[in-house]
């Protein structure tokens, strides 16, 4: 199961240091994938602050460049080799000025290349997979006394107990909004996915860990959490007493946490979604009315040749229930084209279910196979010429769905969260309940502020307000 790719990002920035006080070793961390990979890239800033690192983003002024990376786009592996070749040059140059450069790899493709990085990329010092980059300060000891490491084995400690808690100050600095992993790992082994080869079985984190965490989170000013995890609806933790706890019973207690107003979660199955997570929806107003919840095919051969183990009607009695439970709920989703054996009258099954659903959004991908998973071996493999025009007709049916609910949203009073000072002068940027970015006045309220607005005009993908 995967969460939303984003686009890579670095973790920064550097902060000012007073003359004659010794500079701080400085990490580089570039991010790709998801949104765990976000948290993840954060944690492990954490960790090396203890080691008296300080975040930077330029690469330039790097002691210790950390590539934290994804497995689930085609080629992956391939772009984090290229990306190494050209660090690979600013090692070589910083060496000759006799000046060190670490290079380490993170993430999934860490986990599923392992040693071979090191054996590709000979300029790389380091390998850890996500299951154990708690461990970063000491293998980086290891590294500084001549080692080359990986360290991709599954960690029999729990990393999260492990890992050092950011200051106050350093959450601060990060916004007004948090991702808070609770859930790692898949059990559902998806015909296409790499993800439980990468991230290991389902693991789910203890409710007292979570809370401690969201009300660090809510100290330091933070009003939004996303609960993240490969099938976060998987989670079951233990409870404070001791009994085991659903993701709904989870959110429930996480809105008793005073200053934080609204909570997310990503990415769930279909097959996760019980009554209690269903109910939440239509009880705990901190909630967002935004699911998404990916179904990957609308015809049912598909689905079972991927793995899924629930039906297009499954998944349509589903939303029925859902929307029943909070009427204004939009709906994001996961589509996978050219599966292999994906017929013409399969695809149509996919277009008639994203018809009856009709989505707010959703990510659309062609098929492409990844090493090592079933998917990868079986027969009747599509052409890419039929999957790029099937892709193109989805996309379109997608688009015209996303343009429709945007523009129902003109004339509305929403909630908006102010997160961060606008693109243009005198602007703010928000966030309405459905994720969208909404520009407001700068006036309107600060950074933090939960305020109603109406909405005036739209973007392409965005929202314009004034106070209600």
């Amino acid at each position: 199961m995967e969460l939303n790719t984003i686009e890579s990002h670095e973790i920064g920035a550097t902060p000012e240091h007073s003359a004659g006080v010794p500079a701080a070793k400085k990490v580089f961390v570039k991010t790709y994938g998801c949104q765990m990979n976000v948290y993840d890239s954060q944690r492990m800033t954490d960790a090396l602050a203890a080691d008296g690192y300080v975040a930077t983003d330029a690469v330039e002024d790097a002691d210790l460049v950390l590539l934290n990376t994804c497995h689930i786009r085609e080629k992956a592996a391939e772009k984090v080799y290229s990306e190494l070749g050209r660090i690979r040059d600013i090692k070589a140059e910083r060496a000759e000025a006799g000046r060190e450069l670490l290079i380490g790899v993170a993430g999934c493709v860490a986990q599923a290349e392992g040693a071979e990085i090191i054996r590709r990329a000979p300029a790389v010092d380091l390998v850890i997979g996500p299951q154990t980059y708690h461990r970063l300060p000491d293998v980086l000891a290891r590294v500084r006394g001549g080692a080359k490491i990986v360290e991709t084995d599954y960690a029999i400690e729990d990393k999260f107990e492990h890992l050092p808690q950011p200051k106050r100050t350093e959450l601060a600095k990060r916004g007004v909004t948090a991702f808070l992993t609770v859930q790692e790992g898949c059990d559902k082994f998806c015909t296409f996915c790499v993800v439980p080869y990468t991230r290991g079985s389902e693991v789910s984190r203890p409710v007292a860990q979570i809370v401690a965490e969201a009300e660090r989170l809510a100290e330091a000013g933070v009003r939004e959490v996303t609960l993240l995890g490969q099938n976060v609806n998987a989670w079951h933790g233990e409870g404070e007493n001791g009994e085991e706890w659903g993701l709904g019973r989870l959110l429930f207690r996480l809105a008793e946490i005073p200053g934080l107003a609204r909570l997310r979660y990503t990415t769930s199955h279909p097959r996760d979604m019980d009554d209690e997570l269903i109910a939440a929806h239509r009880d705990l107003p901190a909630l967002m009315p935004y699911l998404h919840l990916p179904v990957q095919s609308g015809s049912d051969r598909i689905l079972k040749a991927m793995n899924r183990r629930h039906t297009a009607r499954d998944y349509r009695t589903l939303i029925e229930r859902i929307r029943a439970a909070r009427g204004d709920i939009a709906m994001s989703g996961d589509f996978i084209v050219g599966f292999p054996g994906e017929t013409e009258e399969d695809f149509e099954a996919t277009l008639e279910l994203v018809r009856e659903v009709n989505y707010a959004s959703a990510f659309t991908f062609k098929y492409s196979p990844r090493p090592g998973t079933p998917g990868a071996e079986m027969d009747g493999h599509v052409s890419e010429a039929v999957k790029d025009e099937r892709l193109q007709r989805l996309q379109a049916l997608i688009n015209e769905q996303q343009k429709d609910f945007i523009a129902g949203m003109v004339g509305r009073t929403v909630s908006t969260l102010i997160e961060k000072p606008g693109r243009r002068p005198h602007q703010k940027v928000g966030r309405s309940p459905w994720l969208q970015p909404v520009i407001v006045d700068d006036k309107a309220g600060g950074i933090g502020d939960i305020i109603d607005v109406r909405i005036t005009k739209t973007g392409p993908n965005s929202l314009f307000a004034e106070l209600a």
